[in-house]
């Protein structure tokens, strides 16, 4: 099929029912692949003669290799055909995953991450793909469905390969990855119509004009900064609650952390449903909702005394509106991006990931020492400012 057919048929049609559940659940299951080390650091470092300071780059090679992946392999979108485009990079993930599993010790080890975290940007392909495959009158629908995908794929990710690892070991959770990265490229393969992007500009070029998008497209500014300060307090949040669920306060074990985090999975449910709110033309107070939601899951930790029962269950609601909150406002960034047109829409996007994927680096960063400095107390009014940080900036819009 032609770019042209294709074009021309996402204006007639709109995109079935299984086409938007395959792709949706191709964006969760390649997008877990970031997440699956995080809650495996430990084993992992004591399997392979990590050193204490070196365990955190088991992580950080995952997410530099993303990062990465974001601006120099994602705008290849505008260029490439995107079924071979999308099929390749799951092919580099694949390969990251076995190497991963079947590192000897830390150096191929860290290697392999830094592949799992380049090939998992397809992912950032198959979004813009979908908006291209759908019409403008339910872009926001489609979009926000499989959003949904992804943030189930990132939120079942941690806990998902905790019970793997604790009935197999840390070494299946990447074996069976890579299993599910082959079968899924093989249906990507057979069910995807190709897409020839029109942009006849060169990769150099490509990347010159990213520059320019990004200092000519206040909307693309706005809602990138508006995601960076959400998605930072989503990771401030993630990466502190398991400290305080295993410490003093509540005494969980892995197991029970890992049930924990399940519960953001509810938040999910936001994605279509911003998408939807975003195509019947309400992204602002829309917008405004998911900052207060950010903001406001933070405030109901502190309604409870430390370490009582009734804590325990606020700390689970804020997961849950936390993440719902997150999850509308990607999504309706990304509707209002990919209205700005078809030609760039993966230069916008992978300047869109890029900026609030650093967002999130911070919020961990921030996390990780605002813990230790002050406990939840200090950790959560952090938190809670990220949020109203971007809502102030967003009443000046």
């Amino acid at each position: 099929m032609t770019n042209t057919t294709f074009e021309g048929l996402s204006d007639q049609r709109t995109v079935s029912t299984g086409m938007t559940f395959l792709l949706a659940a191709a964006c969760g299951l390649i997008a877990a692949n970031i997440y699956y080390a995080q809650p495996l650091a430990g084993p992992i470092s004591e399997a392979l003669g990590f050193s204490p300071q070196a365990t955190g780059l088991i992580v950080t090679l995952t997410q530099i290799g993303y990062g990465a992946g974001l601006l120099f392999l994602v705008p290849l979108g505008d260029l490439v055909e995107n079924r071979r485009l999308t099929l390749a990079m799951i092919g580099v993930a694949t390969l990251g995953l076995l190497g991963a599993a079947l590192s000897p010790h830390a150096l191929p080890f860290l290697l392999a991450s830094l592949f799992i975290g380049v090939g998992s940007v397809a992912v950032q392909v198959l979004v813009p793909y979908a908006a291209h495959l759908a019409p403008e009158a339910t872009r926001g629908r489609v979009v926000g469905n499989v959003m949904s995908g992804l943030m189930l794929g990132i939120m079942l990710a941690r806990p998902v390969s905790s019970f793997i690892a604790e009935l197999s070991s840390w070494q299946t959770v990447f074996f069976v990855s890579a299993g599910a990265m082959i079968v899924l490229a093989l249906v990507l393969r057979c069910a995807l119509p190709p897409r020839v992007p029109t942009t006849k500009s060169g990769y150099g070029e490509l990347l010159a004009s990213m520059a320019k998008l990004a200092m000519t497209t206040p909307v693309l500014q706005r809602r990138a900064l508006y995601h960076a300060c959400l998605f930072g307090a989503f990771s401030l949040f993630w990466t502190t609650t398991p400290l305080l669920l295993a410490g003093p306060e509540f005494h969980l074990s892995q197991g029970g952390i890992a049930l924990f985090a399940l519960a953001g999975v509810a938040g999910a449910i936001a994605a279509p449903i911003a998408g939807r709110v975003a195509d019947r033309g309400w992204t602002r107070p829309a917008t405004a909702f998911a900052m207060l939601a950010v903001a406001g899951a933070f405030l109901i930790t502190h309604l409870a005394p430390a370490g009582s029962k009734l804590a325990l269950g606020l700390l689970v609601a804020a997961a849950i509106v936390l993440d719902f909150g997150v999850a509308a406002n990607l999504t309706l960034g990304q509707r209002a991006i990919f209205a700005l047109g078809a030609e760039f829409r993966s230069r916008l996007n992978g300047l869109y990931m890029a900026t609030f994927f650093v967002g999130g680096a911070i919020g961990s960063a921030l996390g990780g020492w605002a813990y230790v400095q002050g406990g939840w107390t200090l950790t959560s009014w952090i938190g809670f400012a990220l949020p109203m940080a971007a809502l102030v900036y967003f009443a000046s819009e």
